[in-house]
């Protein structure tokens, strides 16, 4: 008699169930993207700080733009002699 009385009860939980079971899991798909996605959007705020402190430095910094007019692009001053070392091979 009681199972009777609880078998419409599990028949209706079993369709709640296959009715919202999808849409709760890709709620947590969509949640864990979130998450991921904040992440990334913190270190890409620190990267874009960073970049943004270096611009300043190379726009004001006049020794800074040398050392790296030097070290990056091989320019060297009006009389001075470029010296290239080649390491020896043993």
């Amino acid at each position: 008699m009681i199972f009777n009385k609880t078998v419409p009860f599990l028949g209706a939980g079993l369709v709640i169930l296959i009715i919202f079971l999808p849409g709760y899991t890709k709620i947590q798909e969509l949640r864990d993207r979130n998450l991921d996605l904040q992440q990334k959007n913190k270190v890409l705020k620190k990267e874009n700080q960073f970049l943004e402190a270096e611009l300043i430095r190379i726009t004001t910094d006049s020794v800074y733009q040398e050392r790296i007019l030097r070290d990056k692009l091989g320019v060297v001053r009006k009389d001075e002699v470029p010296v290239k070392i080649v390491p020896q091979k043993e």
